[in-house]
């Protein structure tokens, strides 16, 4: 048994389907962004209709990845990380042959569906394969991969459209997704968590409370802070949450025990998660518009434009895992996260209707920095301030909080350019944009300061990811 698992569970082979795997989750946040003027002109619908093939996705992919997670501790994080696959890859299809508005939304939500199962076994599964010592460098390139991918969805899903056509941002996905399948098959080792029965209270209270939240938060800017819906869905959002809270501090067996809080490190990497996806999404939504609506680049020269920025993950996070496993996760996170601060503020400060790329340009180089510096350790921090059988939890978890935290960065800035802002003139744009920026950056620095809440390294030649265990992997066909 041990020949078989060796090479199914070689760390080569590991990272590059989960981070395959990772890229295509994340893409789909923001992809769709560029092609919605080209999806009304082809299956109609209005604004609001529009509206919903971003949010169904973001919705049923926040709600449901601390149950993916579980799934995966419960059943085998291999099998249902196929699972997830087939689920995203076949709902990629159907949207792509959409034959009208309302089906397309229908396979997006779906999307979100398989996204939610596939993501979060992606860190637990690469956790699995690659040994202790070497994580740091693995979590980068995971981290410059998902980083990527997540930033470069406006470019990709504008390069596609106008290029090809935007049923080809789903498209995409079919091939990789069938690559990914028989190798994750052959390649993957099984491994379970703790084994416990599913916490089906728990995860209804969880995706209810999640679910209100972020439908709130998504809705709050196009129907009104005051609209029933919304503000149904905050409270009631709210409440079920603070019950979700009880449930995980009194339950025997519960999907996120409370206790995990108590640790430093769990509460302050998630914290600086969440706060660094708000001020990072609502920033790139805004400044992909500023570039195309006010100086008038094409999806594509805005895209490329933002390079700088997007694109500085793949040269950076690698050096920035290397970094953690030197001197620890916590300094080079917060190094990112104030850089990243620094970066928006900078840009909050040069933006005119009519600024140079020349002035632009520091402020996204800095940005770019800080980002892929923040990638790579944070998910190596999240990792090892757990138990080995809890890290599955964990990963659900801050993935389900960055998830909470880009909607909410969209909601946030989005209300503070139209109250400051608006459309009408690149001036008026400008004028709500600055605001923006300046919450964004003060977000991320708030980020910074949680980072630092994380407890040091413990001694010399020790690093975050040497302290856990690495998972006991099943045999194979248990």
């Amino acid at each position: 048994m041990s020949q078989q698992t060796a090479p199914r569970s070689g760390p080569v082979w590991a990272l590059v389907i989960t981070s395959v795997a990772g890229f295509m989750a994340a893409l789909d946040n923001l992809v769709v962004t560029t092609a919605l003027p080209s999806i009304r002109e082809d299956l109609g619908g209005g604004l609001h209709d529009l509206e919903w093939t971003v949010s169904a996705y973001t919705l049923t992919f926040a709600v449901l990845l601390m149950f993916g997670a579980a799934l995966g501790d419960r059943f085998g994080r291999r099998r249902l990380f196929l699972v997830g696959i087939t689920i995203f890859t076949g709902a990629s299809a159907a949207a792509a042959m959409a034959p009208g508005i309302d089906s397309l939304i229908a396979a997006r939500a779906v999307q979100g569906v398989g996204a939610a199962i596939m993501m979060p076994l992606t860190l637990t599964l690469l956790t699995a394969a690659v040994p202790a010592a070497k994580r740091g460098m693995a979590f980068g390139i995971w981290g410059a991969v998902n980083g990527l991918a997540v930033a470069s969805g406006p470019l990709i899903g504008g390069s596609l459209t106008e290029h090809i056509s935007w049923q080809w941002i789903f498209w995409l996905n079919v091939p990789l997704g069938l690559i990914l399948l028989p190798l994750a098959r052959l390649r993957l080792a099984e491994s379970h968590g703790t084994g416990a029965r599913l916490d089906i209270v728990g995860t209804l209270l969880a995706s209810g409370g999640l679910f209100g939240i972020v439908y709130g938060l998504v809705r709050g800017p196009a129907d009104g802070w005051t609209a029933p819906l919304v503000l149904t869905g905050l409270f009631a959002g709210g409440a079920l949450l603070v019950g979700f809270v009880y449930h995980g501090i009194h339950a025997r067996n519960p999907m996120l025990p409370m206790r995990l809080f108590r640790s430093r490190a769990f509460s302050g990497i998630n914290a600086a998660s969440m706060l660094m996806f708000l001020g990072m999404f609502g920033s790139i939504f805004l400044l992909s518009q500023y570039m195309q609506g006010v100086l008038g680049y094409s999806p594509t020269e805005a895209g490329l434009r933002m390079l700088p920025w997007t694109g500085m993950p793949m040269l950076v996070a690698p050096i920035a895992g290397i970094l953690s496993d030197r001197v620890g996760g916590r300094p080079v996170v917060a190094a990112g996260l104030f850089l990243q601060a620094a970066g928006l503020g900078y840009l909050a400060s040069v933006i005119t209707a009519d600024a140079s790329y020349g002035a632009q340009l520091p402020g996204l180089i800095v940005s770019g920095i800080g980002m892929a510096l923040f990638f790579a350790p944070a998910s190596a921090l999240v990792m090892s301030s757990v138990r080995t059988s809890e890290q599955g939890i964990a990963s659900g978890a801050n993935n389900a909080l960055r998830e909470v935290g880009g909607a909410l960065g969209i909601a946030i800035m989005s209300s503070i350019f139209a109250a400051q802002g608006g459309y009408e003139t690149g001036q008026t744009f400008v004028d709500g944009l600055k605001p923006a920026l300046v919450t964004g950056a003060a977000l991320v620095a708030v980020a910074g300061v949680a980072a630092l809440c994380i407890p040091g390294r413990r001694g010399a030649g020790h690093t975050d990811a040497q302290d856990t265990p690495a998972p006991v992997l099943e045999p194979a066909g248990r």
